[in-house]
């Protein structure tokens, strides 16, 4: 086999051995889908000035809006912060 199968092939194991260890008291936190089109609106922005403030590039928000593609991963964390408190993550960034 490849190098690069051998080490996804590793790094999968690794993984599985993690989660066998974890305790029944881990919790495993998942943010919540947003509705990025209605937040955007919420907030007033145009799209390039979402992406712009927050950090998205402008393709990304619009492939985000119109559901060819969904956040994941760190910007939907930022999404629900920014849902939850947008003047926070204004002026978090702001500073």
């Amino acid at each position: 086999m490849s190098t690069a199968f051998d080490s996804i092939k590793r790094g999968l194991q690794e993984a599985i051995a993690h989660a066998e260890e974890a305790s029944p008291e881990t919790r495993v936190h998942r943010p919540r889908p947003v509705d990025v089109k209605a937040l955007r609106a919420k907030i007033g922005m145009t799209q390039e000035q979402f992406a712009s403030r927050f950090g998205f590039s402008t393709a990304t928000l619009r492939h985000w809006e119109r559901g060819d593609r969904n956040p994941h991963g760190a910007a939907l964390v930022l999404l629900n912060v920014i849902d939850r408190n947008p003047r926070a993550v204004i002026d978090a960034l702001s500073a």
